[in-house]
């Protein structure tokens, strides 16, 4: 009987790569916020006349203001003094009309900024996706999943609302600022000398703010990623937190890093929090020495009330502008921080370039590796390699089996074909073709792969296995490819193959999984088929179906299989015995069990003294 959606989850085995991390650089040397900063012009390149007006007509909105505490001043100095209430409604009509304008200028600045940075936000993700497709393995074996998402999601908004608002507004406030005391100074230069005196302190205190705000971004950033993959991993390995019943655990586990992140964005509050008091305060304190020195000038007759007015007005005007500067400086900084890391990930190496298509006709000669070896990416350069000196050579129409313990290289050693790593050492030729001489896209077409634990997407069924076939491929050809899967249940699903298998295929048993991933390698019919055990989850009167409809397609392709069982190993014409990382024997399935302690071992499953010697 056929495996159905309750049977349990098969284990996987792989061999040991990279531990998976994130890199997090807080302690790290800071780059210059500038520098990182300006990586984001190509982006903003194409919007920059729409971006620039905007900044200009927030410059002008900003400063228009300034012009209501010189109305006043004449309001004060004219039709007040004079006793003219034409004058004062004239004037009230005039701060009336301003308004109005500094208001619709303000709506034009968001209406000509949102469309524009929305593209450029868009173009970031899709710049970010597209190279993250073309990384080499090693990367996602090296980082976690929720980092790289929340790089795609989080850290490009951060961009989007730096560029949208601090961007804008750190150069309308500062010119808004010099423009304000140039007025203060023209009105009266002594009491503009008095509000001069705390930009010093000013410019210290944002400095250290400066720095210590961009560690703390640095950090809440990291952590949101690795909340991320905690919740990304909770979700896909529901079954497994359910059925070990470690929800709790899992609940303790998010709670603690939860914690971590709320300390931090506590400790950026704080931060936020004290350098919003001094800005607000110092500034405060000489606008009030202002006062009291303009109002003993006005007593003494050495300024007219208006005047005063004007003044104090202009300067507090001007608070909006000094106080924003804190939490513009944290946007900034956070952006900083935000582009940083999608930079960090926009700056790994894709894949090597392809070489050009060859017009060198190949020759039948099937698969070879001829001293292949292999290490990771991250390991030491004089460590041993994972695999060495790999010779072998599987005849065109031939299939060979590959049999080792758990650990071996088997899996590592089936991904150098498709170039999902880079061999390190020696060369593989497909019909005397070496494979690092060929576009990958004609590679990939020519080789086709199934794994032991197979990954389906957010999609239907037909679309999961046609995506291991041209676009020419159609309805005849997912017939066929279910049929040699022994995937009939296909036919019984709700909608048949247009049924949706959802998120990791998790509808789906592990057996259903692993004869859709077959049917997905075997649908474009290849000229190569890499195989990694995949039968490991299915049921013993499956596995013969599967094998006997298997052996036909085996017939016309050279194949390269993992196996762990008896029965898969008689698929091959022959066996290769992988061990310490070296090809230690080659022969059938007969003259391995007779010869080799070790294949006999691992095929009984009995831990003979031979065995355990090997």
């Amino acid at each position: 009987m056929s495996d159905t959606r309750t049977a349990p989850e098969s284990e996987t085995e792989s061999d040991p790569g990279p531990a998976t991390e994130s890199p997090e650089s807080p302690e790290a040397p800071q780059r210059s916020s500038l520098r990182g900063l300006l990586r984001l012009w190509p982006y903003v390149r194409p919007v920059r006349i729409r971006w620039g007006s905007a900044a200009v007509v927030a410059i002008v909105a900003s400063c228009l203001s300034l012009v209501f505490p010189l109305v006043l001043k004449w309001i004060v100095d004219g039709p007040v003094a004079d006793r003219d209430p034409g004058g004062v409604w004239l004037g009230a009509a005039a701060l009336l009309v301003l308004g109005i304008v500094e208001a619709a200028l303000f709506g034009f600045r968001r209406w000509l900024v949102a469309r524009p940075l929305a593209g450029v936000e868009a173009q970031l993700r899709a710049d970010l996706y597209r190279h993250v497709q073309r990384l080499p393995v090693a990367f996602h074996d090296k980082w976690a999943s929720g980092q790289v998402l929340s790089r795609g999601t989080t850290d490009l908004m951060l961009i989007r609302m730096f560029l949208a608002f601090p961007l804008t507004f750190l150069i309308v406030n500062g010119t808004t600022i010099l423009a304000g005391f140039a007025i203060l100074l023209a009105q009266d230069w002594s009491l503009g000398l008095v509000l001069l005196v705390p930009v010093v302190p000013l410019m210290i205190l944002l400095s250290v703010f400066e720095a210590k705000y961009a560690l703390v971004a640095r950090k809440a950033q990291d952590q949101v990623g690795d909340l991320t993959t905690v919740v990304e991993e909770s979700v896909l390995g529901i079954r497994i937190i359910k059925g070990f019943g470690r929800h709790k655990a899992q609940s303790q586990a998010f709670r603690e890093l939860s914690q971590e992140l709320r300390g931090t964005e506590l400790l950026k509050a704080r931060l936020l929090a004290g350098i919003w008091a001094m800005i607000t305060f110092i500034p405060e304190a000489a606008i009030g020495a202002a006062l009291v020195l303009g109002t003993i000038q006005v007593a003494d007759g050495g300024l007219s009330a208006g005047t005063l007015v004007a003044f104090l007005s202009t300067a507090l005007a001007l608070r909006w502008p000094v106080e924003s500067i804190g939490f513009l400086l944290a946007m900034t900084q956070e952006a900083a921080t935000a582009t940083e890391r999608f930079f960090e990930v926009m700056d790994a190496e894709e894949e090597a370039e392809d070489a050009p298509a060859s017009s060198t006709p190949s020759v039948r000669d099937g698969l070879r590796f001829e001293g292949v070896e292999f290490r990771y990416p991250d390991a030491e350069p004089d460590s041993v390699p994972l695999l060495q000196h790999i010779d072998l050579h599987i005849r065109p129409g031939e299939t060979l089996a590959l049999v080792g313990a758990t650990g071996s290289g088997k899996t590592t050693l089936t991904a150098l074909v498709p170039r999902l790593h880079e061999a390190t050492g020696g060369r593989i030729t497909l019909d005397g073709r070496d494979i690092t001489a060929m576009p990958r896209a004609e590679l990939r077409e020519l080789v086709s792969v199934a794994f032991e634990e197979p990954t389906l997407f957010s999609a239907s069924v037909g679309e999961n296995v046609l995506m291991g076939a041209g676009k020419e491929a159609g309805d005849a050809e997912l017939r066929r490819a279910l049929s040699v899967a022994q995937a009939d249940f296909v036919h019984r699903l709700p909608e048949g193959a247009d049924t949706q298998v959802g998120e990791q295929g998790l509808s789906l048993s592990g057996g259903q999984r692993q004869r859709l991933a077959l049917a997905r390698a075997v649908v474009g019919e290849p000229q190569f088929l890499v195989l990694d055990d995949p039968l490991s989850a299915l049921d013993v009167h499956t596995e013969a179906l599967v094998e006997a409809a298997l052996r036909r397609v085996l017939e016309d392709t050279t194949a390269l299989v993992v196996a762990h069982r008896p029965s898969t190993v008689l698929l091959a014409d022959r066996v290769a015995l992988l061990s310490g990382g070296r090809i230690t024997a080659v022969g059938t399935h007969q003259e391995l069990l007779r010869d080799s302690a070790e294949y006999a071992w691992l095929m009984s499953g009995e831990r003979t003294h031979e065995g355990a010697d090997a």
